[in-house]
C-alpha cells in the first residue's frame, strides 16, 4: 500500500484566483495537478487544459462491434434458417437494422462504462490529500512536488489569494 504522496494542498474560495494559480503552476512547469471542484467548471477545465477523454475510443469499438455483431447475427441466422416472404431475399437488410441499431447503443454503453472503470483505475487518487469542503463551497488544489520545490509552490498559492496552504510530506 503506497503511502502519502508528498505535495502542496491549497483550498481557494473564488474561481478566478483558483484558474490564475493553476496556470502560473503550469507555466512553472508543474503539470500533474489535481483539482477539486463540487461542480465542473468550464474555466477550471480551461486553466488546466485536459486533454479529451479517451474514454470516447471504447465508446466507438463498442459501437461498432454492437452493428456487425446486430447485422452478423441476423443475416447469419437467416441464412442457417431461410424462410421466403413474399419473393425478398433471405438476407434482406432494412428488417435487421432495428437489431443492429439496438446492439450498437448497447455494446456502446457497456463499453463506455467499461472505459470509465479501466482508465480510473489507472490514475487512482490514493495518497492524495483531500477535505470535504472541496465538495461543498471551496477548490481545492493539490500539487505533488519535492520537499525542496515546495517553498515555491506555496508562495504561488498565496500570491495568488489561497484561503489556506497545507503542506503534505
Amino acid at each position: 500500500m503506497a503511502g502519502n504522496v508528498p505535495g502542496v494542498l491549497a483550498a481557494f474560495d473564488h474561481v478566478d484566483a483558483a484558474c490564475d494559480a493553476i496556470r502560473a503552476l503550469k507555466s512553472s512547469g508543474f503539470n500533474d495537478l489535481t483539482v477539486y471542484t463540487a461542480a465542473p467548471n468550464h474555466e477550471i477545465e480551461a486553466a488546466i487544459g485536459a486533454p479529451v477523454s479517451p474514454v470516447r475510443f471504447f465508446t466507438l469499438i463498442g459501437g461498432m462491434t454492437g452493428t456487425a455483431a446486430g447485422f452478423g447475427i441476423t443475416i447469419w441466422m437467416s441464412r442457417d434458417w431461410p424462410l421466403l416472404t413474399g419473393g425478398k431475399a433471405i438476407a434482406a437488410v432494412p428488417a435487421f437494422v432495428a437489431i443492429g441499431f439496438e446492439l450498437t447503443v448497447l455494446l456502446g454503453a457497456l463499453s463506455t462504462i467499461a472505459g470509465i472503470v479501466i482508465l480510473s483505475l489507472r490514475k487512482s487518487l490514493r495518497g492524495r490529500p483531500y477535505s470535504p469542503r472541496f465538495s461543498d463551497d471551496q477548490i481545492g488544489i493539490f500539487v505533488p512536488c519535492a520537499p525542496d520545490r515546495a517553498n515555491g509552490v506555496e508562495q504561488t498559492f498565496r500570491q495568488h489569494g489561497s484561503v489556506e496552504v497545507v503542506r503534505d510530506a
